[in-house]
């Protein structure tokens, strides 16, 4: 009968913990940032190295990526950075597998910002007809400085979470810039060439997000809504409601944010 007992009384644990996963609720979230002064053309890089090849891409500036035809700012980094652990929504299980990929090509980082879950490895490629070297500038991670040959790649892995997103850059061509956020969950969101930017299955409840851009910074003062807002050291918090998405709308960013 005890046996009975303390089996009916496991089962019951295991029924009320699955049951009270199966309640976790999740919701979205969604970004669009704009840039609030005059549109000026990105600076054109001075190609020193291998520019036979390098010459060709009509290189520029790319520390602030702005489309003129929408003022939206793309490369604005958005992560999760609550003290709570995030709850990892199931769909995200399937991406462990598939590596992240930073590819040399065209003499720049494509992409420029990297999200990296440390549950995830990372593919440092080089699709140039030349050699490059991906010095990765980690913090609490050992850092890397890898000479890639034409056609090859390296794959690397990360077990420490990085409090804000880390510098990439190759000494041959010293022009080449990019950066990688690695984080101990998925929730990171990059915004596209248009400003939007979506962070899907965020688990429901009110956590902090930080929100950071390579030229400015921690993005601190915005206007939303017609309202100036400050976000202390860019930490912003952020209600995730189930089954809805939590649209924060357009965050225009003042142009003294970027000097």
């Amino acid at each position: 009968m005890k046996y009975l007992h303390t089996l009916a009384l496991a089962l019951t644990t295991v029924a009320l913990v699955s049951s009270s996963s199966m309640a976790q609720g999740w919701g979205h979230l969604k970004f669009k940032f704009t840039y609030g002064g005059e549109y000026k053309a990105p600076a054109k890089i001075a190609v020193t190295r291998d520019a036979a090849l390098c010459g060709k891409f009509g290189l520029v500036d790319e520390s602030l990526v702005v489309n003129p035809e929408n003022k939206g700012i793309a490369n604005v980094i958005v992560f999760y950075r609550d003290r709570t652990p995030a709850k990892i929504h199931p769909s995200y299980n399937q991406m462990v597998k598939v590596p992240v990929v930073v590819d040399n090509i065209k003499c720049r980082f494509e992409p420029r910002v990297t999200a990296v879950w440390t549950e995830r490895k990372i593919d440092l490629k080089n699709s140039d007809p030349v050699g490059h070297n991906v010095k990765v500038d980690t913090f609490f991670n050992p850092v890397i400085n890898p000479i890639i040959p034409a056609g090859a790649k390296i794959t690397q892995t990360y077990a420490m979470e990085e409090r804000l997103p880390t510098k990439i850059s190759c000494s041959i061509h010293p022009w080449m810039t990019g950066w990688i956020v690695v984080r101990n969950d998925p929730y990171v969101g990059v915004s596209d060439k248009d400003g939007n930017l979506e962070i899907k299955n965020l688990p429901e409840g009110e956590f902090e997000f930080q929100i950071w851009q390579e030229k400015a910074g921690y993005i601190q003062q915005v206007t939303q809504d017609g309202k100036t807002v400050e976000w202390a050291r860019g930490r912003v918090k952020i209600k995730i409601e189930d089954g809805k998405t939590t649209d924060f709308g357009t965050i225009v960013i003042g142009a003294d944010q970027f000097k």
